[in-house]
């Protein structure tokens, strides 16, 4: 379990080692007259590697109901650029024991318990099971998670890639959600332009051995249904945001390259993600994050999981990553 632990972090920051689905009604799609409406408008421009590499990486919201956050704490290594000491009083996420605070009010009796068993499988130093420690699909929202992502935008797709093991995920645009949706990995996602912002309603994501949101183990259920809504903002906007995520997520220490490191001098423009989550199998009540990317190296870091899915992290049982002395091709 610890070189499997060692290999989430790694993938993930190397920041420890420097300090609606079936049943569910599907969000209508915008109508053809507003379709012609954005057509007029210039479409923004979000092509290119953004990059995140903040642990485990949601920014919890201003304000109203948020994720499921870390109980386990650490001093910040880094914020925007600045080497924090470790004595400093800025404590964040601890990414060597993932305990979510099964007290969050979003959470069902159901769901906080799954949460808490998570966090004792942790705190037993057994570690917990999640999609990327068992090299399995990620789904939405779990997925932005990643420390970094780049979107390809067509006129009718937009794809977006991620860095952890290769991952693809395909939005369709101006199209309505399929009828019946065959639930997958990524959900079945549609979107559109509303100005400026895109947006994209996905429902349908597959509910496999790793169901989880996040880090923490909380499930979900055939009723996931999630809407991001991706916006470029100047720095100053994008401020907030940035600031946020270094209050509660842990960073790479400067110098320490996380897959695709950001510019900490980059002002230009920045691109937020800020997505809502509802499940009635789940939670109490819809909540939200936020995920607020710079400007990323135009280069990806190649990350891939060793096929590891009949060993479960469970305490008990030993981590089974392959090993090789050499390569086998």
């Amino acid at each position: 379990m610890e070189r499997r632990r060692d290999f989430l972090m790694l993938v993930t920051l190397a920041a420890a080692a420097a300090t609606a689905a079936l049943g569910q009604t599907p969000t209508a799609v915008p109508s053809a007259g507003s379709s012609a409406a954005q057509g007029t408008a210039a479409i923004p421009d979000f092509s290119g590697i953004w990059s995140h590499p903040s642990f485990p990486g949601f920014e919890p919201p201003a304000s109203g109901p948020g994720p499921v956050v870390n109980k386990s704490r650490r001093p910040q290594a880094n914020f925007d650029g600045r080497v924090l000491p470790p004595s400093n009083d800025v404590l964040v996420s601890n990414p060597a024991l993932l305990v979510g605070d099964y007290g969050n009010p979003i959470l069902k009796p159901q769901a906080a318990e799954v949460v808490k068993k998570h966090g004792e499988m942790e705190l037993s130093g057994a570690g917990s099971p999640t999609p990327t420690i068992q090299c399995w699909p990620e789904p939405v929202p779990y997925i932005f998670n990643g420390v970094a992502m780049e979107m390809l935008q067509q006129p009718d797709t937009i794809a977006f890639l991620y860095p952890n093991d290769h991952q693809v995920r395909y939005v369709r645009l101006n199209r309505p959600h399929a009828s019946p949706v065959t639930p997958s990995w990524y959900g079945d996602s549609v979107g559109h332009y509303e100005g400026d912002t895109l947006v994209i309603d996905t429902v349908g994501v597959k509910i496999g051995p790793f169901a989880m949101v996040d880090f923490y183990g909380t499930p979900y259920t055939q009723a996931l249904h999630v809407v991001e809504r991706y916006r470029l903002i100047d720095y100053e906007a994008a401020k907030e945001g940035l600031d946020r995520d270094g209050r509660e997520n842990m960073r790479p220490a400067r110098g320490a390259d996380a897959g695709s490191a950001p510019d900490y001098s980059y002002r230009g423009k920045h691109l937020q993600l800020r997505f809502t989550v509802e499940d009635e199998g789940t939670f109490t009540m819809p909540w939200s994050a936020t995920i607020t990317y710079r400007r990323g190296k135009e280069e990806w870091r190649e990350v891939v999981c060793p096929e590891n899915k009949q060993e479960l992290a469970i305490a008990g049982r030993g981590a089974g990553v392959p090993t090789a002395n050499r390569p086998d091709f």
